[in-house]
């Protein structure tokens, strides 16, 4: 079980940039994620500061099902929804893999609830890890 003060896991790949954005993207869908928002903050930081930054994305990541139940126990729940998935290039040709913690928000909420759901979560992000493990 993942440490729930621990901020997310990182999956290492030795994967360009553009793979590992497709791989993590199909993988989440295998676990009934889907991206709802995808943030290029390479792309926003040269627009609004004119600064270069490496490729990196913010993917917002949603399982119907969990969210449903999550907010259905709490509505400030929304608030931590939906989950956030950072892809970014290391060097040419590796990546880097983040997924939020879902076990933060079972320290956060009375409801014993959310402890179900947030398991629920991340075992489902737990397979996802491992699966980009390959």
């Amino acid at each position: 079980m993942t440490n729930p003060t621990t901020l997310g896991t990182h999956v290492s790949m030795k994967q360009p940039y553009e793979v590992a954005m497709a791989l993590t993207k199909a993988v989440l869908k295998t676990e009934g994620f889907g991206v709802l928002t995808e943030i290029d903050v390479k792309e926003t930081m040269k627009q609004k500061l004119g600064i270069d930054f490496r490729r990196y994305a913010i993917l917002g990541a949603c399982n119907p099902p969990l969210a449903h139940r999550a907010l259905s126990a709490d509505l400030d729940v929304g608030l931590l929804l939906p989950c956030n998935v950072v892809v970014y290039e290391t060097t040419p040709g590796e990546s880097v893999v983040g997924l939020l913690n879902p076990m933060i928000m079972s320290t956060l909420f009375t409801d014993p609830a959310f402890a179900d759901i947030a398991n629920d979560a991340q075992c489902r992000l737990d397979r996802v890890a491992e699966a980009l493990r390959g």
